[in-house]
């Protein structure tokens, strides 16, 4: 496998968010990856959906690793952002955060 700058975990069950919102955020989160050039190379994001992450309210939600850094209530646009500011410039969206692993 090659390797990765950065895991994104996007819940897609239907705990956190009872119509799957997570199911077309994981969708879009491809072709935004796509989009960035962040698909391959030494920026490389890989990307994994989860049927649970353990939070049941507030969803969806994403996590970032390995900063550590979880996001609450995804929409299509967070998401872009969540891309473009994060992913691809590396600075986080403090707005958007609801947890952050201690380092």
């Amino acid at each position: 496998m090659e390797p990765y700058a950065r895991h994104v975990l996007i819940c897609t069950g239907g705990f956190c968010s009872q119509d799957r919102r997570g199911r077309s955020l994981y969708a879009l989160l491809a072709k935004l990856l796509q989009r960035e050039d962040l698909l391959f190379g030494p920026r490389r994001v890989k990307r994994s959906e989860a049927p649970c992450l353990g939070v049941c309210a507030g969803g969806p939600v994403m996590a970032v690793y390995p900063e550590g850094i979880w996001y609450g209530g995804v929409t299509p646009q967070l998401l872009e952002r969540i891309v473009v500011e994060h992913l691809r410039d590396g600075h986080v969206l403090e707005e958007a955060v609801f947890h952050r692993l201690q380092p």
